[in-house]
């Protein structure tokens, strides 16, 4: 076996080097976009509970939290709407 000098890289070691950083960049990245839709579908379920259980509440329990029957989806979404 050959002793190979490895003080001064050459161009195809610096190639690999850079297409192997460019590899693992994009695997990366596509694994934050798999966890950031992941939590903006959590978010969205959490945001439709909340609906659901204003929905299941009554007139006067509404009344009590301020809220008209027909504006909980407002109310639930009011950041993220500006109307």
């Amino acid at each position: 076996m050959a002793f190979q000098d490895i003080s001064e890289p050459s161009q195809v070691m610096v190639h690999e080097i850079a297409a192997t950083r460019a590899f693992f960049a994009r695997v990366g990245a596509a694994f934050g976009a798999v966890g950031r839709a992941v939590m903006v579908n959590r978010a969205m379920e959490r945001r439709l509970e909340t609906v659901e259980a204003l929905q299941a509440k009554s007139d006067a329990e509404l009344a009590k939290l301020n809220i008209k029957r027909d504006e909980i989806v407002q109310h639930v979404f009011r950041d993220l709407l500006y109307v």
